[in-house]
């Protein structure tokens, strides 16, 4: 039988658990949905690198398309869907940017490879061929041989503080359990929605 919580970090805590335990691949992703200031909508699949009571966060180049979309507009919905669980867990909220050590500290776990590939992307814009793409990690892997990494200046992160998170769980005949979880000024209000 499954734990319900009042609180809906410790629930996220619980099932982010069990995906962890039970997902063939990347039970921290996500899908990200941004707008446009005109509203036009966006959505990706990105990873979770963190969470807490603050919110979820996630980094990329600021200058991509949905680091530009959420300077524009930082109202966002992430998604994430376990199908090994049978649950999705939908997060409202808006995002705002992690604080520059946080993200020099995440980005100074990530491998080499991965922080020289920050550099070298110039995330979202056009790409001529991939041949291009090599040369320019080839560039930067030179530069910055014997040396650590530092984090480009245009790559951070961003945290989505929740307003709603709203936990779905896979039912039979499509008689789904759906908990809304709702943020107000005295805490969070839990509710039932009809599947």
């Amino acid at each position: 039988m499954p734990t319900h919580h009042s609180d809906p970090f410790a629930r996220f805590a619980d099932w982010f658990a069990e995906a962890t335990a039970t997902e063939p691949n990347d039970p921290n992703a996500f899908a990200l949905a941004t707008a446009t200031p005109d509203a036009r909508p966006s959505v990706r699949i990105v990873l979770l690198k963190f969470w807490d009571e603050r919110g979820f966060c996630f980094y990329t180049n600021l200058d991509s398309r949905k680091g530009a979309e959420l300077a524009a507009n930082p109202q966002v919905h992430m998604d994430f869907h376990w199908k090994s669980q049978r649950r999705q867990v939908r997060i409202d909220g808006h995002a705002e940017l992690v604080a520059d050590a946080e993200a020099d500290a995440y980005f100074a776990s990530r491998p080499r490879e991965s922080q020289i590939g920050a550099w070298a992307s110039v995330q979202s814009q056009p790409l001529p061929d991939r041949a291009t793409f090599d040369t320019r990690i080839a560039e930067f892997t030179a530069r910055f041989a014997g040396a650590d990494v530092p984090r480009p200046p245009r790559w951070s992160g961003w945290r989505v503080v929740p307003d709603e998170i709203e936990f779905w769980q896979d039912r039979d005949n499509r008689l789904h359990e759906r908990t809304l979880c709702t943020r107000t000024t005295n805490g969070w209000v839990t509710g039932l929605l009809y599947p």
